[in-house]
């Protein structure tokens, strides 16, 4: 029986890729406040502007290819039961091969009706416009959540949590909540291996290995040594 492995993904893994992440910019995306472009208030005061910041992000998507390590996770599931939790709303974990993908914070290649939350629809291109509609009428939005939302697939990322074998940090800088209280969910017994420029702090623990460079070469070290180690 395979170990699982359970991952958790930020922002920096993506980044290697070109997907610009907004705490590299003070918080601005593209010149705009967060706020602006990713909370309700900001749908609310101007609908085009976050529906046009979005196409954008699409559209970049669209250009960039998985880095290595998008592709070492995805290899990794010949010898473990791999989970990926993931806070980027991006399709790259999918696109590298990663079978089992929980978005935490939404997926930019859907859409969503403004009415209806269960109406959720995939994208074939990247455009969504004022004016484009669900079945019952009302307005798309992207199918993202968005500051001051709940995180709906968060019980379900709670629940592979505490079901790790082996739990690996990849890019993210443990700030955001409620994905950054995911690490405190994993059993005492159960070895966290972090892997980021920037190490995040965490709560003291043992059994914590880390590794402090960027996702794609910190990948290939902890891919051989979980191979090594614990198959």
């Amino acid at each position: 029986m395979k170990k699982r492995l359970v991952v958790l993904t930020g922002a920096g893994i993506s980044a290697e890729s070109g997907i610009a992440t907004f705490r590299d910019a003070d918080g601005l995306w593209e010149g705009h406040d967060v706020m602006d472009v990713a909370s309700p208030q900001g749908w609310r005061k101007d609908p085009e502007l976050v529906l046009d910041f979005y196409n954008q992000r699409r559209k970049n998507a669209h250009s960039v290819k998985p880095n290595a390590a998008h592709l070492a996770l995805a290899e990794l599931e010949e010898s473990f039961d791999v989970r990926i939790i993931t806070q980027n709303v991006d399709d790259l974990h999918e696109r590298a091969g990663s079978s089992n993908v929980i978005h935490l914070h939404g997926k930019l290649f859907e859409s969503r009706s403004t009415l209806d939350p269960n109406l959720v629809y995939l994208m074939d291109g990247w455009e969504l416009n004022v004016g484009d509609k669900c079945e019952k009428g009302s307005q798309l939005r992207p199918n993202i959540v968005w500051f001051g939302e709940p995180v709906p697939m968060m019980e379900k990322a709670a629940e592979e949590t505490v079901q790790a074998d082996i739990f690996l940090v990849v890019g993210t800088s443990l700030v955001v909540y409620p994905a950054a209280g995911l690490v405190d969910l994993v059993d005492p017994d159960v070895p966290i291996f972090v892997v980021d420029p920037n190490l995040p702090s965490m709560r003291q623990r043992a059994n914590v290995h880390r590794y402090e460079e960027k996702a794609s070469t910190g990948m290939q070290k902890v891919k051989q040594l979980l191979l090594d180690k614990y198959k």
